[in-house]
C-alpha cells in the first residue's frame, strides 16, 4: 500500500521488488497512484468499491465531520448503477438518454467545487523568482502539487513548470502528491498557533514555499535538476 511504500522509501532509494533505483535523492517525486489499476480491481471485485465509499462516510460521521461531495457522488453513482442492473431497468428510452446527458453535462460544470476544499498560501522563497499577486487559494483536495505547478508557471509566464520547486516546512513536494495528503503529512502536524501571527495565515491554510529548482551534486561535477 501507499503508507508502507512511503515509510520504505524514508530509508531507501530503490524499488522494494525490483531493487532498481528510482531516483538518488528524491525517491517520492517519483512515484504516483496507478489508477488505472484501481480501477480494474474495483470492477473485479464485487462490492470492492461500495465497501470503501461506506468504511470513508462512517469515518467522516465517526469525527462528527461532513462527508466530501466526492465520496457522495461516487456513492451515489455506484449505487444507481447497481440498482438498475438488479431491477433489469435499461437506458435506451431517448428521454433517458437525455436526462442522463443533461446530468453528466451539470456534473462536467462543477469543476470540483463540491470536493473537499483546502485553503493554499504560496509564498515566493527566492529571489529569482516573482511572488504572485494574490498568494491566497482555495481548491479541491484532490488537486495534485503538479496541478499547482502548472498553475503557477501560467501566472508567473514561466516556460515550463519543470522550472518550479514547491516546498513545505523546506520539503520538496512530490508531483503526484494530492493537496489533501501535504496538509494532512507536511502540514497539519507541525501547524502551531504562533504559525498563524508569522505568515499571516487564516485559518488552517497551508504555508507552500515557490522556489527556483536547486543543483545538486551528482559524483565530482554539478548537474541541474531536471
Amino acid at each position: 500500500c501507499r503508507s508502507c511504500l512511503v515509510k520504505y522509501l524514508e530509508e531507501n532509494n530503490t524499488c522494494p521488488t525490483c531493487r532498481i533505483v528510482i531516483h538518488q535523492s528524491h525517491p517520492l517525486q517519483y512515484i504516483g497512484h496507478d489508477r488505472t489499476m484501481q480501477d480494474i480491481v474495483y470492477k473485479l471485485v464485487p462490492g470492492l468499491q461500495e465497501a470503501e465509499m461506506r468504511k470513508q462516510r462512517e469515518f467522516y460521521h465517526k469525527l462528527g465531520l461532513e462527508v466530501p461531495g466526492d465520496i457522495k457522488g461516487e456513492t451515489c453513482s455506484a449505487k444507481q448503477h447497481l440498482d438498475s442492473h438488479r431491477n433489469g431497468e435499461t437506458k435506451a428510452d431517448d428521454s433517458s438518454n437525455k436526462e442522463a446527458a443533461e446530468e453528466k453535462q451539470e456534473e462536467d460544470g462543477d469543476y470540483h467545487r463540491s470536493d473537499e476544499q483546502v485553503s493554499i498560501c504560496l509564498e515566493c522563497n527566492s529571489s529569482k523568482l516573482r511572488g504572485l499577486k494574490r498568494k491566497w487559494i482555495r481548491c479541491s483536495a484532490q488537486a495534485t502539487v503538479l496541478h499547482l505547478k502548472k498553475f503557477i508557471a501560467k501566472k508567473l509566464n514561466l516556460s515550463s513548470f519543470n522550472e518550479l520547486d514547491i516546498l513545505c516546512n523546506e520539503e520538496i513536494l512530490g508531483k503526484d502528491h494530492t493537496l489533501k495528503f501535504v496538509v494532512v503529512t507536511r502540514w497539519r502536524f507541525k501547524f502551531r498557533d504562533n504559525d498563524q501571527t508569522r505568515h499571516g495565515v487564516v485559518g488552517n491554510a497551508a504555508v507552500l514555499k515557490l522556489r527556483r529548482p536547486q543543483s545538486c551534486v551528482v559524483g565530482e561535477g554539478m548537474v541541474s535538476r531536471p
